[in-house]
């Protein structure tokens, strides 16, 4: 009887699969939805463009304070710098 329900869950299982694969017109073509950082790419980078930039979130991605706070220090230096050089 055992054996009798075990071949008739296989049957069942492989008769669902088939039905499943023959209607089916394939999976949706994949693209990325993911908003694109906006950086200016026709002039160098300012502090100002530092400190406005936006990152997506991923499920296993960085820590967002500390990505803040690189973000924070890259732009004082940029600041800096640019106040230093001659013109």
């Amino acid at each position: 009887m055992i054996w009798f329900l075990g071949m008739l869950i296989m049957v069942l299982t492989a008769v669902g699969v088939v039905i499943a694969m023959r209607g089916g017109t394939g999976m949706r073509r994949v693209y990325d939805d993911r908003p694109d950082v906006l950086l200016p790419a026709d002039r160098p980078l300012t502090g100002q463009d530092l400190r406005e930039v936006r990152f997506g979130v991923g499920l296993r991605g960085y820590r967002m304070d500390e990505v803040d706070a690189l973000i924070a220090r890259l732009a004082a230096e940029l600041e800096s710098a640019a106040d230093r050089e001659p013109e």
